[in-house]
């Protein structure tokens, strides 16, 4: 029985009880006795709904610590990720560098042989000989001329070969040291996939124990109407403790030509009824769980935090009065404070906030109004 009904039947219980003055005492007595029990059923529920409140209260503290944890292991992935990325461009540039020395040292290799051997059959002039006879003088000149420049051309080929076995032997040093770091790189990103995994696991045990204490349509719409008001209090608060830079000019300029904040599959909420008379503030984009969430244009980070309803959250400032939303995070990238260029990755797409499923959640608000975010994007 509702709570509705159960105040319906107390009521009808005293209008009875006042309508009937002369009925029996056992009547009496009775009714009496059954208005106590509704109120004493009244009160037990009531408590029962404080109580279940109360655990709400307290799985979402719960789930707030288990997104961010996911969201601090998803950030530290996304680094290993890049770093190995990075690790592998430079493996591949020292092995090209690699294979162009050893090509360069065999040039060279045969280049010295013929140097010598030319040298050593050069060699057999009998020098003393060619002395004695003025005839050949001219001759002998233009022989130790000869010797002259390839001694030079042959001490120069020397030097270069010197050089590149140099570099060789750094650019093979440097190919070890990166071999090293990528296996480190990939037992860390091993411990980190697996550690997420287990925060996910948890989060979702938290997630099913909240649903079922919020099943009610009345504690949804009331859940709802608290998350809004959160957004709109961390939204005065960031405004109120940040100074905008004076290049943050505003959006009006860009209206119809923003860059989409995600890819993935639009849904076309905004306005749209959500629960009760609660309606769509935003849009959702429906991705792939850790792709890029990119700024939809020049702005400062305000605020980067986990806010109730909408999980990890990133709001940026873009100057006059004008801001976007980013909700439902994995991982936060960017800080509060932070300038970000547009297409710029500020968060990783994810399910925070209660979500059953990957999806970037997006806002865009002037003076605090939200405005009908597909009027502004490049879609």
């Amino acid at each position: 029985m509702s709570l509705r009904n159960f105040a319906t039947s107390v009521g009808l219980v005293v209008l009875l009880y006042g309508a009937l003055p002369l009925a029996s005492v056992a009547q009496t007595e009775d009714a009496q006795q059954e208005l106590a029990a509704l109120q004493e059923e009244l009160k037990a529920r009531q408590q029962a709904l404080q109580g279940s409140k109360a655990d709400a209260e307290k799985l979402q503290s719960v789930l707030a610590e288990s997104e961010k944890s996911i969201g601090e292991v998803a950030k530290r992935l996304n680094h290993t990720k890049t770093a190995l990325i990075d690790n592998r461009e430079q493996q591949a540039g020292l092995t090209r560098q690699q294979k162009a020395l050893q090509k360069s040292i065999s040039q060279q290799q045969e280049l010295l042989g013929g140097q010598l051997r030319t040298a050593f059959i050069s060699g057999n002039y009998d020098y003393a000989k060619m002395v004695f006879y003025q005839e050949d003088a001219a001759r002998f000149e233009r022989v130790l001329t000869y010797y002259k420049y390839l001694n030079e051309a042959r001490q120069k080929e020397i030097t270069q070969f010197k050089t590149s076995v140099a570099e060789l032997t750094e650019v093979n040093a440097q190919l070890r040291v990166k071999a090293e770091e990528l296996s480190s790189l990939l037992q860390d990103q091993e411990k980190q996939q697996n550690e997420l995994l287990a925060r996910q696991q948890d989060r979702q045990q938290t997630l099913v124990k909240l649903r079922s204490k919020i099943a009610s349509e009345e504690t949804r719409i009331a859940q709802l109407r608290e998350a809004e008001q959160a957004l709109l209090e961390a939204i005065e608060r960031a405004q109120r403790e940040s100074q905008i830079p004076q290049e943050l000019t505003g959006l009006s300029s860009d209206k119809g030509k923003l860059l989409k904040p995600a890819e993935g599959t639009l849904r076309r909420l905004f306005g749209k009824r959500r629960q009760g008379q609660v309606r769509w503030k935003g849009i959702m984009i429906d991705g792939r769980e850790g792709s890029a969430v990119k700024a939809i244009a020049h702005g400062r980070v305000i605020y980067s935090d986990w806010l109730r309803g909408f999980g990890l959250v990133t709001i940026i400032e873009h100057g006059d009065g004008y801001m976007s939303v980013y909700g439902h995070n994995q991982a936060l990238l960017r800080s509060a404070g932070d300038s970000v260029a547009k297409g710029e990755t500020v968060a990783l797409l994810g399910q925070s906030g209660g979500q059953s499923s990957p999806n970037l959640y997006f806002e865009i608000r002037h003076k605090g109004k939200a405005l009908n975010p597909l009027q502004w994007l490049d879609i």
